[in-house]
């Protein structure tokens, strides 16, 4: 049973033992914090609450970027291994699925481990908003939206200092840009939507339409590639990279079926 897209319709979310002062912006981690002693060489080692706090006092930036938006400091790890255990992880999957149904020629240009590192890891940075604005049941204000724009590059911001290569940062920093450049955060005319950014975009925004959220029902597989395909006409995304997912679509599907 595969799934057809037909004419597209035009449809057009924290607490823990780090307590920050919202004005004067002052930290105070405790002095009884445990290194954690799992993962100490996977990529879940750049996702514990140790790794997270000194990734915070490694780069004053962080501390800029939130009082740019006037949001507090504050780090709530429910939410982070929520979005990792959830969202992040099919994320991952689907970028996976999508690469394995490209053309050869073009599965060949992935770079595989950037990808789905940075598809496991590009929403860290939501560790740092407030949890009434990522769990909001209605739509989010301007300054709200403002605050949740910012995490794209507060993952990006936390994560520069560790070991992480620039290809992933890269990514992490980009994953809501496209090839029209009309995304977030800023990027400048020299920005190139490559391969691998546009699988991992294509990949968030897939989940995130047929996952349930605070603000809303998870969508079908048909839905969701409906509401996506406006992206291809747009010049957004290019058609092999949504046609791969058509395809990985296509085979769940049946496969559940």
């Amino acid at each position: 049973m595969g799934i057809g897209i037909e004419k597209p319709l035009g449809v057009g979310g924290i607490s823990s033992n780090i307590t920050v002062d919202r004005n004067r912006y002052q930290k105070s981690f405790g002095n009884n914090l445990q290194t954690d002693t799992f993962e100490r060489t996977g990529i879940n080692r750049y996702t514990t609450e140790s790794a997270i706090i000194n990734m915070v006092k490694a780069n004053p930036k962080i501390i800029t970027i939130l009082k740019e938006v006037n949001a507090p400091l504050s780090i709530n790890m429910k939410e982070l291994n929520h979005v990792l255990a959830n969202h992040a992880s099919d994320t991952k999957n689907i970028a996976k699925g999508i690469t394995e149904h490209l053309p050869f020629s073009l599965q060949n240009k992935v770079d595989t481990k950037a990808l789905l590192d940075a598809a496991y890891l590009h929403d860290v940075g939501k560790v740092l908003i407030p949890a009434n604005i990522l769990n909001k049941a209605g739509r989010l204000d301007e300054r709200e939206t403002e605050i949740m724009h910012k995490h794209s590059e507060l993952g990006y911001e936390l994560l520069k200092s560790t070991d992480i290569d620039k290809k992933t940062l890269h990514l992490i920093r980009n994953h809501h840009q496209n090839a029209k450049k009309t995304g977030y955060p800023f990027v400048d005319n020299s920005f190139n939507a490559d391969l691998n950014l546009q699988i991992l975009s294509l990949a968030d925004k897939y989940s995130a339409l047929t996952e349930k959220r605070a603000y809303k029902e998870p969508l079908g597989a048909k839905q969701a590639l409906t509401i996506i395909y406006k992206d291809v006409q747009e010049g957004k995304l290019h058609p092999f990279v949504f046609k791969a997912l058509v395809n990985y679509a296509s085979e769940k599907a049946t496969a559940a079926v």
